[in-house]
């Protein structure tokens, strides 16, 4: 820590040193913050909390910015929300908010929404006693008298899973712990199938069957072996099949039960097999499998549930090497085909009989998905539709008449004009020639000087593409006059498989480049300036601000790393800690040497060096399952230790949250104004 930085606050001590020498792969490092780990050791809250201290003393000329901007971004939310209803089984489903409630309070009215309402959940109610809470999955028993429903109260994805009589509205039975939040009801109305986490390691790994008034204990129905495997359980679409998803980051296997022998034995799709993914949905006799069996963007396939081998697998669309096919949705009369060109979503339309037909949109550059389609026999589908500039839209589109139907669109209180910003899709050139997709918002009343303060975030690893939304938040940031930019970098699966392969394991340090690529050429187009270009990701994305920082931190004046994954040697050492031995097919495997050496090359707690480094604000959650908070507080330590400015390092540690940050619709934001507050202060006047 600079001796500028200590000025600013008494009695404020970096983290100590001791040294401990870590092994792999027959080589030897000295990490020596390795005793930030020890969750339940005191002098460790207490490091956290001195680094809460020094943030809020650090950020203390920002208080009053803070209340507006959260006061600003809660303002325009819509306090007596609704959701759009759906029909299922006799009942609409539906959510809303009370005008001050931080949770969603669900319910249902059948047979008309003119019905009396059921309240089948309250969450405000239920979060009274915590200072974290969610309510997860939810299922109603067939016959509408019973519901099944998960809570986590400490934001580390572990669900108690509870039953309600919804005719008496009393709780019943007893509650279970520790399971992972899928559900799915037998037809018998109560037998219930979930899934047991590991306590260690928290991987989803035993299926289980709770009958309800039973004398039995839970019934243990599968127990997964492989390390690299979750579960998932839930009912069909049909309401014909239990389905049970097992599944590593490159393999497959589905197994399904019928619904009404909820005793009887669960029967395997197709094995897994290396590198062999696929997707099912079940209608009538038939699996409708989506796959990357034999094609790389996948392709869709048919078989008859009695043999459901591969071998037996029939082709229904071709693979082609510009689309990545990657959703299917299943209606009496037709197919919905949700495919990814270009980058963007396309819906296409396939009629049992008459011509198929893709969706038009006029933007260029959009997100689009389908919504929630729980009857097989409509011609209506329900989608979703948003932008950079289009807050967040449900339509109905009737695939007979090809007409959309808008249901709702996120109210913005106190009025939004989309009119008033610029949304672009623009395309810099990575050093080895691929066009890397960035995606960019602004005021159009904005100067493009080429010093104009720009935010740019990216994620890029998973497979997962970021795409273009609307955020309610965001609006702060731009009437500041601030550009925000996605850069759609490898890793993602924005231009197809090929891009994620190309950023992962061996080629991770794509990744990184393509970031770089895209912030030089924001530069070069005169968007803004390495004075003023600040760059956000978090979880993985937080790896890539680790790296982009070591490798070229010359480029960003500030960083805002949310739940960074930057101490990756040790963290895929440790098969103790969640999620570690289901990724060693995205990183590798550290243990094996060219796996070490390459990792070890862009690590970004194992590569902090002498140099200078941006401001950067680095937040996390004590309680955090996939991102142990010891990664960002060791990575913080490193960097006072070794960096030579005297830029802002702040760590924020929330004491009551998880990966996902604070419940609550309204305090889920005060995270996100500590970020805004920082980098306004560090544009200070550049921005108004």
């Amino acid at each position: 820590m600079t001796n500028k930085e200590l000025k600013n606050i008494k009695d404020f001590q970096p983290a100590k040193k001791i040294p401990v020498t870590l092994t792999t792969a027959g080589h030897q490092r000295v990490d020596n913050y390795f005793w930030l780990n020890e969750r339940d050791n005191p002098e460790v809250i207490a490091y956290l909390e001195a680094e809460n201290s020094y943030t809020n003393s650090m950020m203390n000329d920002t208080e009053k910015l803070q209340e507006k901007l959260f006061s600003e971004i809660t303002s325009r939310i819509e306090k007596d929300d609704k959701s759009v209803p759906y029909f299922h089984n006799e009942y609409y489903y539906y959510s809303r908010f009370e005008e001050e409630g931080e949770y969603p309070i669900y319910c249902r009215k059948k047979g008309s929404l003119d019905a009396q309402e059921e309240i089948i959940l309250d969450g405000n109610k239920m979060a009274e006693d915590y200072s974290y809470f969610n309510i997860g999955d939810f299922s109603v028993s067939p016959d509408n008298k019973l519901l099944a429903y998960c809570i986590d109260t400490m934001g580390r994805f572990i669900f108690t899973t509870m039953f309600k009589d919804l005719q008496s509205g009393e709780t019943i039975g007893a509650c279970i712990e520790n399971t992972d939040g899928s559900l799915a009801w037998a037809d018998d109305n109560k037998s219930l199938f979930y899934v047991l986490k590991n306590p260690e390691t928290l991987r989803s790994e035993k299926l289980m069957l709770h009958v309800l008034n039973g004398n039995q204990p839970d019934k243990l129905i599968y127990v997964e072996e492989d390390e690299s495997f979750y579960m998932h359980v839930y009912r069909s679409k049909s309401e014909k099949m239990i389905l049970l998803s097992l599944s590593s980051h490159t393999q497959s296997e589905y197994r399904f039960l019928n619904s009404a022998e909820p005793t009887g034995n669960f029967k395997i799709v197709q094995p897994r097999e290396e590198d062999l993914e696929y997707r099912i949905d079940h209608f009538e006799d038939k699996f409708f499998i989506v796959t990357n069996y034999q094609a790389k963007n996948f392709r869709l396939m048919e078989t008859n549930i009695d043999n459901s081998l591969k071998e037996n697998w029939k082709e229904v669309i071709a693979h082609r090497d510009d689309v990545l096919l990657e959703k299917i949705e299943i209606f009496k009369d037709f197919l919905v085909v949700s495919e990814r060109k270009n980058g963007l979503i396309q819906l296409r339309i396939i009629p049992v009989v008459g011509d198929e037909h893709y969706m038009i949109f006029d933007e260029p550059d959009y997100l689009t998905f389908i919504g929630l389609n729980p009857s097989f026999n409509t011609e209506k589908l329900r989608f979703c539709y948003t932008s950079l500039t289009t807050p967040f839209s449900t339509f109905e589109y009737d695939m007979i008449t090809r007409e959309k139907t808008l249901l709702k669109q996120q109210k913005i209180v106190g009025g939004y004009n989309p009119d008033e910003y610029v949304a672009k899709r623009l395309y810099a050139t990575a050093k080895d020639g691929k066009n890397i997709p960035i995606s960019l918002v602004y005021r159009k009343d904005t100067v493009l000087n080429g010093k104009t303060a720009l935010l740019l975030y990216g994620y890029g690893a998973y497979g997962y593409s970021i795409d273009p939304m609307f955020s309610l938040s965001r609006i702060s940031l731009l009437d500041r006059g601030f550009i925000y930019a996605i850069a759609h970098i490898r890793g993602g699966e924005t231009l197809g498989r090929q891009w994620y392969d190309d950023g992962k394991l061996l080629n991770k340090k794509n990744t990184f480049t393509d970031f770089i690529d895209c912030a030089e050429f924001l530069i070069s187009e005169k968007y803004t300036d390495a004075e003023h270009l600040c760059a956000s990701g978090g979880s993985a994305g937080g790896l890539l601000m680790g790296a982009v920082v070591n490798m070229r931190p010359e480029l960003f004046k500030a960083i805002l790393a949310d739940v960074p994954f930057v101490d990756v040697i040790t963290t895929m050492c440790d098969k103790s800690i969640p999620l570690t031995t289901g990724e060693f097919s995205e990183w590798g495997d550290p243990e094996d040497e060219k796996y070490y050496e390459y990792i070890m090359s862009y690590s970004p707690y194992d590569n902090v060096i002498a140099q200078k480094y941006p401001n950067m604000l680095i937040t996390t959650g004590l309680h955090d399952s996939q991102v142990q908070y010891w990664e960002p507080a060791k990575w913080v330590a490193k960097l006072r230790e070794f960096k030579t400015d005297d830029n802002l390092l702040l760590l924020y540690t929330n004491m009551d949250a998880g990966h996902s940050g604070a419940s609550g619709r309204f305090e889920q934001y005060r995270q996100v104004v500590l970020q805004y507050a920082f980098l306004c202060k560090i544009m200070g006047n550049s921005i108004h």
